[in-house]
């Protein structure tokens, strides 16, 4: 009797300690990446800050610490290089290939220049620690579809929405190669939040249907992503509290729902959303001189990346 009472008091024991265990690792893990995304975030907005086609070196400082951070992870990145007034802009990849539908693509992105005049803090600093940050939690996964983690350049003006964007050039490859890209989520400026009334806009029309406060994640496509979107948008509401939104809609309607990387896959015909804080519809430092690395809400960024890690997560095995 003494012997059995021994043993439940050594299991109870036990599993007290395996949680408390879980728990503080949990909490130290949540630590850890707020850590990383700041200094992701610290290196691109304010270490290198202004990094485009005037500001060459930088882009180019800005794409070999995508290439480090990578290669930190255990993956073996490429790049696609191409030459635009002889100078070089690159993508940087990242693959994690898949096991049993290895065909089968899923693309995170996100842009790693900044515009003119700008350290791009949120725009798109922001988007890119989370790239990083999802590639290293999905480094030690084995999946069934294949990850690939691309940065990509020159998405602001003057290229944006022309074919010198570096997406427009992957997307392009990738259709005459046939790759079977199943989703791409782009990751378009995550870290500005408010929880100010009426500090959120939208295009006309919209503000009747959507939040006032800018305290929110958004999820933005074209009709033909539209299954994806609702797809993303469940499963991220299963994993987190966070409050996200939605729009599924033509371009002719809602120009700005285009103004990413998303869309050149658009373009040539695959199906791909933009995950956004909304950028100017809400930060007012937007592609200005202001638009910094302590502007941003790195606690929501947390959120937000967590959220997505069980997106792909799933969209990676079913």
């Amino acid at each position: 009797m003494q012997y059995r009472l021994f043993l439940k008091v050594i299991v109870a024991v036990s599993l007290i300690l395996k949680f408390s265990l879980f728990n503080v690792n949990a909490i130290l893990e949540a630590s850890t990446l707020e850590e990383k995304i700041k200094r992701h975030i610290q290196v691109l907005a304010v270490e290198l800050g202004e990094r485009n086609y005037l500001q060459h070196k930088n882009l180019g400082c800005a794409a070999d610490y995508i290439q480090k951070e990578f290669k930190s992870y255990g993956y073996e990145p490429t790049e696609q290089v191409y030459t635009m007034e002889n100078r070089p802009y690159r993508n940087i990849i990242a693959t994690k290939p898949g096991k049993d539908k290895k065909d089968k693509i899923i693309i995170i992105c996100a842009h790693y220049d900044s515009v003119v005049g700008s350290p791009g803090a949120d725009d798109n600093a922001s988007g890119v620690a989370a790239l990083l940050e999802l590639a290293r939690l999905f480094s030690q996964l084995d999946l069934n579809k294949t990850l690939k983690f691309i940065a990509f350049t020159n998405e602001e003006p003057p290229f944006y929405l022309t074919e010198y964007m570096g997406s427009f050039r992957y997307a392009k490859e990738a259709r005459k190669r046939k790759e079977d890209i199943k989703a791409v989520l782009c990751l378009e400026s995550i870290g500005f939040y408010s929880d100010k009334n009426k500090s959120q806009s939208y295009p006309f029309g919209l503000s009747l249907f959507y939040p006032d406060k800018a305290n929110f994640i958004a999820v933005i496509s074209n009709l033909p992503s539209g299954y994806l979107l609702k797809r993303i948008v469940g499963e991220f509401k299963k994993a987190s509290n966070f409050p996200v939104e939605y729009l599924i809609a033509p371009i002719f309607l809602a120009e700005a729902i285009s103004f990413s990387d998303h869309w050149s896959f658009w373009k040539f015909g695959y199906r791909a959303v933009m995950v956004t804080d909304t950028a100017f519809y809400r930060n007012p430092y937007y592609h200005t001189q202001q638009d910094t690395a302590d502007k941003l809400n790195y606690n929501n960024m947390l959120k937000v990346i967590r959220g997505l890690y069980k997106v792909v997560l799933n969209l990676s095995e079913y």
